[in-house]
């Protein structure tokens, strides 16, 4: 199963993997070389420590060759529309606390609440995909059901 991504996205986990082959890499293979020689293994805290290093590195690499053998870059349009779809920024605003927010529909991947960028599949962005301004979507969460009203979508560079 394709997971959508944004080309913004796509490239985030390129620039991340070369970086991982080209430096973090080769460096950790130097300093697994350098602990070596400094006697034995077994009481050596710079290779053990290494050695871990190398086992994340190496787990983060093909964690990140899966995800971008996965992916699927999903173009986003520009323009104007009034549906909620992946890669607009919505204005929703809260019918209970009368709180306005904006996200941006991301992939899973990339998302980011901090930076206002929430998946698709998260529960806001299941709620919102296929509605348009000004429809009332309710949103479920463990803490109960939350009314929102959609106020504005628009198409931004991601």
């Amino acid at each position: 199963m394709k997971i959508p991504i944004t080309k913004k996205g796509y490239e985030a986990l390129q620039a991340e993997l070369a970086r991982l082959r080209r430096e973090d890499r080769p460096k950790n293979i130097q300093a697994i070389t350098e602990a070596r020689e400094h006697g034995d293994l077994k009481e050596n805290a710079e290779y053990k420590a290494a050695k871990e290093q190398q086992q994340f590195i190496d787990t983060r690499m093909a964690e990140l060759e899966h995800k971008l053998s996965m992916a699927q870059v999903v173009e986003i349009s520009s323009g104007q529309s009034d549906t909620v779809v992946f890669g607009v920024t919505v204005s929703i605003l809260s019918l209970e606390s009368q709180e306005e927010k904006r996200y941006t529909l991301v992939g899973q991947e990339e998302a980011d609440i901090k930076n206002g960028s929430i998946s698709v599949q998260s529960p806001i962005g299941r709620a919102l995909i296929g509605h348009r301004v000004g429809d009332i979507v309710e949103v479920h969460r463990p803490a109960g059901v939350i009314e929102y009203q959609i106020q504005s979508v628009c198409f931004e560079e991601l």
